[in-house]
């Protein structure tokens, strides 16, 4: 009816989905729904850190990966793939069985998983849950996205599974980096308490080129966060989920 208001409406319309494609490439980001990046406070005040493991099970590293963290008395949460749960069932009972926490990274980590609809979305989820549930005897409290990407649609689907999502404060690269020193100093300069640390126990290109980064680096980490007065924890812990006292 206006045509002079047109060019205004479509800039808007434009700026509007920039502003949604962009949230869901950025994995720290809030606009499209709630996100855990850094522990809530009061697991800060007692010293916290969460350490997370994304991508396995491994049949090799996370054993490995289990053995370094019983070592500093450490404990985790692993982020793992359903159908990756499905084929190493005995791996995932012995995460648990060590007092860490088996956490939902989908079913099958798809580079897709950022463009499925509601549907296909809750699909996905509740068949990685009712795998972890079925194999560890407790369904996951958090999920982080493959990739960290994710769209406006995957809020929803997340209360509907009973799910939280959570990405992170410090990242290393370990999946991509064969440099243990660059990926240690991203994960360990200005380590606080609070802060939600991922690396990977899962398969990756620099694992097909030698030994996994992560366990170069894990051992050193964990002294780190010892040498600071801070405590490795699971998010279950340090969430609360059990008590839901305190909210991220």
């Amino acid at each position: 009816m206006q045509p002079e208001t047109w060019p205004v409406i479509v800039g808007a319309l434009a700026a509007n989905h920039a502003v949604f494609f962009g949230a869901s490439l950025w994995p720290r980001s809030r606009l499209i729904g709630a996100n855990i990046v850094r522990l809530p406070q009061a697991a800060a005040q007692r010293g916290e850190v969460a350490l997370t493991f994304d991508d396995g099970p491994d049949p090799e590293v996370t054993p490995r990966v289990l053995d370094l963290l019983d070592g500093y008395k450490a404990k985790a949460s692993f982020f793992c793939v359903g159908e990756r749960v499905r084929a190493r069932p005995k791996i995932v009972r012995e995460i648990v069985r060590r007092g860490n926490s088996v956490e939902n990274h989908s079913l099958h980590h798809s580079m897709h998983f950022g463009w499925l609809g509601p549907s296909a979305l809750h699909r996905d989820l509740e068949a990685a849950q009712a795998l972890i549930a079925e194999i560890t005897g407790r369904a996951p409290a958090f999920f982080r996205a493959p990739f960290g990407t994710r769209s406006p649609l995957l809020d929803p689907v997340l209360a509907r599974c009973g799910l939280r999502l959570v990405s992170w404060t410090r990242r290393g690269f370990d999946a991509v980096d064969v440099n243990a020193t660059r990926v240690l100093q991203r994960l360990s300069k200005g380590l606080a308490a609070g802060d939600v640390l991922l690396l990977h126990d899962g398969a990756w290109p620099s694992a097909r080129r030698g030994a996994p980064t992560v366990l170069a680096v894990l051992p050193e980490l964990l002294g780190r966060i010892a040498a600071r007065g801070l405590r490795a924890v699971s998010l279950p812990s340090a969430c609360d989920v059990a008590g839901q006292r305190n909210e991220p």
